[in-house]
């Protein structure tokens, strides 16, 4: 290498006095423990016209879809805790048939899953209201559309 291009190494305390070293070593520790985020502590008001900002992590969700994840999370702990029950009793037993484990193990899933369907339909409608300012068209043609064809011709009739 060239001497003039080459680099020169100094060693770091070089050049400084005993006290312009201590208020260096003051610096950098002084930089080492500055805060590095702020938190802003003051109430946040109780109304406003801002629009609400999504936070990070989960996003939010309906309670419908709550309610689904939770039923998920429900039927996906119970098929393991069956499937497991079976395959211990067939494991165990060193004969058992997987079909009549599947039926016995399987019946009262089905059971509740039907029961479950029923009590859902047995609720009665929701009466329905709807509530228009201004006038109202209701257009009440019934149109009875009939298609032929290969090339899937459409006639309307009203």
């Amino acid at each position: 290498m060239h001497p003039n291009t080459t680099p020169q190494t100094a060693s770091a305390g070089a050049g400084l006095s005993e006290v312009q070293a201590e208020a260096e070593a003051r610096r950098i520790i002084a930089d080492a423990y500055r805060p590095t985020a702020y938190r802003d502590d003051t109430p946040i008001p109780v109304h406003g016209d801002t629009p609400p900002v999504a936070q990070p992590g989960r996003p939010p969700m309906s309670q419908g879809a709550t309610d689904a994840s939770v039923l998920m999370l429900a039927g996906g702990t119970a098929t393991a805790m069956v499937g497991g029950t079976a395959a211990v009793l067939m494991y165990v037993s060193q004969f058992a048939d997987p079909a009549v484990c599947g039926l016995v193990f399987g019946a009262p899933t089905a059971l509740v899953l039907a029961l479950a369907r029923l009590a859902k339909r047995a609720k009665p409608d929701p009466d329905v209201h709807h509530h228009y300012q201004g006038p109202v068209y209701q257009d009440r043609r019934n149109v009875h559309s009939r298609t032929t064809g290969m090339w899937a011709k459409t006639n309307n009739q009203h």
